[in-house]
């Protein structure tokens, strides 16, 4: 894998700069109806029907699909007079994100869907106004508190709030229309959890849910991965019992401990210290990021490394959020470190890009 992956990036390195720019719809395009294959030819992998099979090898779509987002969503942002300010432009913007994400979500790979939405992190670097982010933060805050406490407390607690907030602000007729809004948004919200909840999540689906806010105990069904992977971690103190030593993953306690728990993996053969040193390189190699958007000269150039940017993040904080019992069990690889084929090329792929856009940082688009 890392010598394929090797190979594809030397090509990267070689082929004309403008192609990236030039090629993204293209690509984004075939990429698109390569879902959409993937939908009726493809293999279901862990309850995921999202790898095509060709000759001896399975390619996993989504993950070059990120690839191709990224490059579509960054040639939007500049070859146009895009203004985050307009509703129209938002929307387009919007579009190219969140096509992947229901074609992804169509396949069963909630964890690949999640992934996309990191590139929203592009719009805001652009200009979008933090109210977008605003909203879907506060329907987040009521989803946990309905999931925690239930549907009826939580609209008693918002119906108490929206009383006092408008004996507060009932001199402004703006402000009461808004706050009306936001009471009407939040019961919204709270009608619409409980009816997902309870109606389209599937049993396993609640009970890890469950188990992650501590509604229930279960650490030989739901909870099992990630009981062992605690662990598997706890188990590494400070510097680990050493390579191929540990005996949680040794003796395969922990589940995917390959792929999506390869870091309980790191924990417990190299201790603190060892897991450690992965977050401190995966975000230098964030901030080696961050340096090379910030430096670009053409738009284009900014928006695909912030792309890349949010790629990496997003894999790098849920999958290691993920391994310590802070978030939903949901397949996603930490990058470079989980085994996979796909996910190592389409990751070697986004950076080599980025290095041959850097490379190329005084030519013009």
């Amino acid at each position: 894998n890392i010598g394929v992956a090797l190979l594809v990036g030397f090509i990267i390195l070689m082929l004309d700069v403008h192609l990236y720019h030039t090629l993204a719809n293209v690509f984004y395009g075939f990429m698109i109806l390569l879902l959409i294959a993937t939908l009726f030819i493809g293999k279901v992998v862990n309850g995921a029907k999202g790898w095509i099979v060709l000759g001896g090898f399975q390619i996993q779509t989504a993950e070059f699909m990120k690839v191709a987002t990224a490059l579509a969503l960054a040639r939007f942002l500049s070859i146009h007079e895009i203004n985050m300010a307009n509703r129209k432009d938002i929307g387009y913007a919007i579009g190219f994100i969140a096509l992947p994400i229901l074609l992804v979500l169509a396949q069963n790979d909630t964890g690949s869907a999640l992934v996309f939405l990191s590139l929203f992190l592009v719009l805001f670097r652009q200009g979008l106004n933090p109210v977008y982010i605003i909203i879907p933060l506060w329907a987040g805050a009521i989803s946990l508190m309905v999931l925690i406490f239930d549907k009826t407390p939580v609209m008693i607690t918002l119906g108490v709030i929206a009383v006092l907030s408008y004996f507060v602000v009932r001199n402004s007729f703006r402000t009461v229309i808004l706050l009306s809004l936001i009471t009407a948004m939040s019961f919204g919200v709270v009608f619409g959890i409980d009816f997902a909840y309870n109606k389209i999540l599937k049993d396993y689906q609640r009970e890890r849910i469950e188990v992650l806010i501590g509604k229930t105990v279960d650490n030989r069904g739901a909870g099992y991965n990630v009981h062992q992977s605690l662990i598997a971690i706890g188990s590494g103190g400070l510097s680990g019992k050493g390579y191929l030593k540990g005996t949680q993953t040794k003796f395969n306690f922990v589940p995917e401990q390959s792929t999506d728990f390869i870091f309980c993996t790191v924990g417990e053969e190299w201790g603190f210290i060892g897991s450690l040193i992965v977050v401190v390189l995966f975000l230098f190699l964030m901030h080696r990021i961050i340096v090379i958007a910030e430096r670009q000269k053409y738009l284009f150039n900014r928006c695909y490394a912030y792309g890349v940017l949010s790629i990496f993040f997003i894999h790098f904080l849920i999958n290691i959020s993920m391994t310590l019992g802070l978030f939903p069990v949901i397949g996603i690889p930490l990058p470079f470190i989980s085994y996979g084929g796909s996910s190592m090329l389409s990751f070697s792929i986004l950076l080599f890009i980025l290095l041959r856009l850097d490379a190329a940082n005084e030519l013009s688009y």
